[in-house]
Parts: structure tokens; sequence; C-alpha cells
């Protein structure tokens, strides 16, 4: 008897309304567990200039966004990346257009320094310790 006054409150709607409330829209990026106190404009900056189809490219941007997921000392959960198209703008096209995948960190007073070439043939650990040496000059 238990049993199927179970089964009838289960498939009977419910007449005591549900507490609904509205949750908060969770976006997953690697950097969601830092603190909320770090402002952009205490974040480091890379920028990659790429192009299309390319696979010198797309290799490096994977290893990079692998590298910065790593934990250990020197972090680089502080990194924003951002990936520009050269074929959008006629002066990167000129500037590398025979040189991508270009890397730039870009320094406290807003002019980017090309770093050295980084082969994404490269495991991500030496990835990683070459991008956090390179930030740390």
């Amino acid at each position: 008897m238990a049993i199927a006054t179970i089964a009838a409150v289960a498939t009977k709607p419910s007449s005591i309304p549900l507490l609904t409330r509205k949750r908060p829209k969770w976006i997953f990026t690697p950097l969601a567990f830092c603190s909320s106190s770090s402002s952009s404009a205490s974040r480091r900056k890379l920028i990659l200039y790429s192009k299309p189809g390319c696979c010198l490219c797309d290799g490096l941007k994977e290893k990079l966004q692998a590298a910065f997921l790593l934990s250990g000392p020197p972090s680089l959960h502080d990194v924003d990346l951002q990936v520009r198209d050269i074929t959008s703008n006629p002066e990167w096209e000129r500037a590398y257009q025979y040189e991508i995948p270009v890397l730039a960190k870009v320094l406290s007073d807003g002019t980017e320094e090309t770093l050295p070439r980084i082969s994404p043939r490269l495991g991500v650990e030496l990835v990683h310790k070459k991008i956090a040496a390179a930030l740390i000059q």
C-alpha cells in the first residue's frame, strides 16, 4: 500500500510551488579560480599573430593554452592571450605574412615586444618555461 501511495504522489503534479531562483550563469575559463581582486590592468598580455589555415599557428595556440593551465611556479594563470588574424589588418599582414606564428608581449606602456620564436613542436612544459621567462624580462 505504501508503494502505491508513493507512486501516486510521484506521478501526480505537485501543488506545492517549486522554489525558483535564478542561478548564476557560469562560464568556464581557466582563470575562474583566481581571486576577483585581480584587475584586468594587472594581468599580463600576449598577442599571437596568426591567420586562418595556418597549422603552425594552430599548434602554437593549443600549446599556449595548455601551458596556461599548468600549475606550479611560475604561474601563467594571469596571462591573457589575444589572437590576431593578420588578414584582417593590412599593416599586420605586411609585417608578419612570412613570419607567423608571431608571439608578442604587451609592455606596461602599451607597446609590443616580439618574443623569440617558440616552436609548436616543443612540449607544453618547455613552452610554459619559455613564456614565463619571456614575461619576467
